[in-house]
């Protein structure tokens, strides 16, 4: 069963038994995001978490992706969890995902990246110059996937009012910003442990080049492509993405 919990430090959704894994959404994701891989993993022996990133929930001056990685540690050694985790990182939580590894590689037995930031990526830029134009927003979010038909109205009807509320924008600004300066090309190599890299083949944000980039210098990782598939794997081809996790899983565990 999936249930989602809440304390005065934490908001997450946790579900099954067995070896823990830590999803890490994006900058403009959700706990949402990986509903399909939730239920898959939970099935399978996994004890699932996905804790809500505290994007707009940090003073300005701390708003950052180290004090990101930081909470998911304190989330970590809050749930008194007895063994290395695999971690689960799309976009903004792929390169949270990095530094966590890199600060405290005995949290770490399995690092998993999908459309990861940590060496370049393609953003809303450094404002929204059309914020308040609906038409845009909807274009800016389908450009993310392949399918266009992904950005529902649901979606983008959250990334419009992320967009225009004034602090929220500030603060995805400051993170996108922190994303592009702490760049992790020369501790890649420092990644020890066995790294899975599932790529969408059609990935705008973040694309292709990057996941060639972390492979080769990622000592041992493995790159797996999913053609027709943008920047969001497990959203937009869930059943490929938890097969392809699944299978490398098997091997390295």
């Amino acid at each position: 069963m999936i249930f989602k919990k809440k304390n005065k430090k934490f908001n997450y959704i946790e579900a099954g038994s067995g070896h823990p894994m830590i999803l890490l959404h994006g900058l403009m994701g959700g706990l949402s995001n990986f509903e399909d891989t939730i239920n898959f993993f939970s099935d399978r022996g996994y004890h699932v978490f996905v804790p809500e990133l505290p994007i707009y929930d940090l003073p300005v001056l701390n708003t950052n992706l180290t004090t990101i990685a930081k909470f998911v540690i304190k989330f970590i050694e809050d749930q008194e969890i007895k063994e290395p985790v695999t971690i689960v990182g799309n976009s903004m939580g792929g390169h949270v995902g990095l530094i966590l590894t890199l600060a405290r590689p005995d949290l770490v037995k399995n690092l998993v990246l999908t459309g990861s930031s940590g060496l370049y990526e393609r953003t809303f830029g450094d404002s929204f110059p059309r914020k308040s134009d609906k038409d845009y927003i909807r274009k800016k979010t389908e450009e993310v996937f392949y399918d266009p038909n992904i950005a529902t109205d649901e979606l983008v009807d959250e990334v419009f009012g992320v967009v225009n509320d004034r602090m929220k924008g500030i603060k995805t600004v400051m993170l996108a910003r922190s994303a592009i300066k702490h760049n992790m090309l020369n501790d890649l190599p420092k990644i020890t442990c066995p790294t899975c890299l599932i790529w969408g083949k059609q990935d705008n944000v973040t694309p292709p080049d990057v996941a060639e980039d972390m492979h080769k210098f990622i000592p041992n990782s493995e790159l797996h492509w999913i053609e027709k598939c943008g920047h969001a794997a497990m959203m937009e081809k869930p059943k490929e993405f938890n097969e392809i996790l699944y299978a490398w899983l098997q091997k390295v565990m």
